[in-house]
């Protein structure tokens, strides 16, 4: 398996695709690969642009597109919280092609709990009811990765950061996936990290923020273009200075659904 980005990347652009399964739950087209190049191979997930449901409010067969551009954000930034993901040929026509991330079966970053039940180290952030209609809250871990995958996740405009899109790597790494609805112009914020409301964006945080303003009036702005508008990637910038300019993690806009349903 590819050891850093760039090896993952080279894997992922130009290895061989084997299909082995599909992710049932996904609402688009998901599959489950093997893939291997030059003796190197992994497992992937594949979706492909056909395999995209038609969305209301984002254009048809972006989706792809717009994981890519997430990841490429993610990199330019220094946030290092998206797998390698690269837009590519494929089996079933032209898609998205990520580097699967084996997790933790145990050790949610995640959660719903019973009221009383919210550990030390923990951040609440809903109280609902569970399946059962009893009390239960929606929490999520207080965690620096986490913290700082709310930041990138203000630039992104996230539309769909549900709990199941945190991942818990084997080796404590933490990463976010299913990045398809995102990077739109209008405020569609909605995600389950919303624990930091109103508190101070951590340092690392903001010089993650910095890099990425630089990196949109270079190289990364070009690269944006090949998957996004142009009126977009500016969207991108816009939120980019209001956060670094207010400092802090905003509050919901009111404007929309501020958490996903279902929020798993």
């Amino acid at each position: 398996m590819a050891d850093d980005a760039a090896g993952a990347v080279e894997l992922l652009t130009h290895g061989r695709i084997e299909v082995e399964g599909r992710l049932v739950d996904a609402s688009n087209a998901t599959l489950f690969c093997r893939i291997s190049h030059n003796g190197v191979d992994a497992q992937c997930v594949y979706k492909p642009v056909r395999g995209e449901r038609p969305l209301w409010d984002f254009p048809d067969g972006t989706l792809a597109g717009r994981e890519v551009a997430t990841y490429l954000i993610s990199e330019a930034g220094g946030f290092g919280l998206v797998p390698p993901t690269v837009l590519r040929p494929g089996p079933f026509g032209t898609g998205m092609v990520q580097l699967w991330i084996e997790t933790r079966e145990t050790d949610e970053l995640v959660d719903i709990v019973a009221v009383g039940d919210v550990q030390p180290g923990w951040r609440t952030v809903l109280h609902a009811h569970d399946r059962y209609g009893d009390p239960a809250v929606l929490v999520h871990a207080d965690h620096p990765r986490m913290r700082l995958m709310s930041v990138m996740d203000v630039v992104v405009n996230n539309a769909d950061r549900k709990g199941g899109h945190v991942l818990h790597a084997l080796d404590g790494a933490v990463y976010g996936v299913d990045h398809g609805i995102c990077l739109h112009t209008e405020n569609k914020l909605r995600t389950v990290l919303w624990g930091w409301l109103g508190e101070p964006v951590p340092d690392e945080g903001l010089e993650a923020l910095r890099r990425l303003r630089s990196g949109l009036d270079g190289g990364l702005g070009e690269q944006l273009h090949d998957h996004l508008t142009r009126a977009e990637v500016r969207a991108i910038a816009e939120r980019t200075e209001k956060l670094l300019a207010a400092g802090v993690h905003p509050e919901p806009s009111g404007e929309w659904p501020a958490i996903p349903w279902p929020a798993f």
